[in-house]
């Protein structure tokens, strides 16, 4: 969260600096992979918390991975 607020900070500073379009555009997709990961991370920990079953099914524990791996890719 740390990563993001600073990174939103930047961006403000840049707009209100009226910096060039390029410069806060790459700001703006900086900020955007940081939400993007950190999307990432909260979706796994459901997924892993929620979803699977802590006591071994197997089939259910490959289906919850793939889904997480999927996600992470359509996340970011």
């Amino acid at each position: 969260m740390r990563r993001i607020r600073g990174q939103v900070e930047a961006i403000e500073r840049a707009l209100s600096e009226e910096r060039d379009c390029g410069e806060v555009m790459h700001l703006l997709a900086a900020c955007r992979g940081a939400v993007g990961s950190l999307t990432a991370e909260v979706l796994e920990g459901h997924v892993r918390a929620h979803i699977i079953d802590p006591d071994g099914d197997t089939k259910r524990a490959r289906a919850a991975h793939d889904l997480i791996e999927v996600l992470k890719t359509y996340v970011r």
